[in-house]
C-alpha cells in the first residue's frame, strides 16, 4: 500500500528544517507554566500507574522525550523524520528513538503506559485522525493515559516556509471539541482539558487534552 502523500510531505519538510528547528524552538524549560504543568502531571500519572513505557509520538529532536525521562518516566521517541531521529539520538544517546508513523506503530496491543502527542497531529488530515487515535487506543494499556497538545482553531494552513526553510506540509487546526469527540469515538475518555489564548512565543490558541483508556470490564 502506497504511503499517504501527507506523510511524505511531513517527512521531507522536517528533514529539511531539522537543524533550524532545534535552533528556533525553545526547550521544555522555556515552555509556558501551564504546559509544563500538564507535562508534569502526565509524567506523575505514568510513574504512579507503572503500566509500561511512554511513547513520545512525533518526538522531533527528542527534547520533550528527555524532559519526561528527567521526571522519572521510561520514555522513548518516535518520529517520521530520519533527520530528527538522528539529532535526537546524537543529543540523548541513552534514550531510544525510532523512525515510524503514528498511523501504524510498531508496538503491540496494550503495551504502552502512556502516549504523548505534543504538537504532532496538526499535520494529519482530519479524515486520518480516527485511524491515528485508533492506534493510540490499540497500543495503550488499559488505564493508560494520552496527553495531546496542539494548536486549535478552524483553519487549514498551507505554508511555503517553516523555520526559515521551504516546506510542503499542511496544518489542520480543529476546534478542541472536535478533537475531544474523535478521541471519544476511539474509546479514549477525556479526563482533563486546558485551553490557552495566544501569548508569549505562541501566536495561536493552543490546548491540551488528557485522556485515558478505560479499564476492561
Amino acid at each position: 500500500m502506497a504511503e499517504p502523500s501527507y506523510l511524505t510531505a511531513v517527512r521531507e519538510s522536517y528533514d529539511t528544517v531539522a537543524v533550524d528547528y532545534v535552533e528556533r524552538v525553545p526547550p521544555p524549560a522555556e515552555m509556558d507554566p501551564l504546559s509544563r504543568a500538564m507535562l508534569a502531571g502526565f509524567a506523575e500519572l505514568g510513574r504512579t500507574a507503572g503500566l509500561g513505557p511512554v511513547a513520545d509520538l512525533g518526538c522531533g529532536p527528542g527534547r520533550v522525550t528527555a524532559h519526561l525521562a528527567g521526571m522519572g518516566v521510561s520514555a522513548f521517541g518516535v518520529d517520521l523524520s530520519p533527520k530528527m531521529i538522528g539529532l535526537a539520538r546524537h543529543a540523548y544517546p541513552n534514550l531510544r528513538f525510532t523512525e515510524g508513523s503514528m498511523t501504524s506503530l510498531e508496538t503491540g496491543d496494550d503495551e504502552l503506559g502512556g502516549i504523548l502527542a505534543w504538537y504532532s497531529t496538526h499535520h494529519t488530515p482530519p479524515q486520518w485522525l480516527p485511524a491515528v487515535f485508533a492506534e493510540f487506543h490499540r497500543t495503550l494499556a488499559p488505564c493508560g493515559y494520552l496527553l495531546w497538545g496542539d494548536y486549535v482553531g478552524d483553519e487549514r494552513l498551507l505554508p511555503t516556509q517553516g523555520y526559515g526553510r521551504p516546506v510542503s506540509y499542511t496544518s489542520y487546526l480543529l476546534p478542541l471539541d472536535r478533537t475531544a469527540g474523535l478521541l471519544d469515538q476511539a474509546g479514549l475518555v477525556v479526563t482533563a482539558r486546558l485551553e490557552q489564548e495566544p501569548g508569549g512565543r505562541v501566536r495561536r490558541p493552543h490546548a491540551c487534552l488528557l485522556a485515558r483508556k478505560p479499564e476492561r470490564p
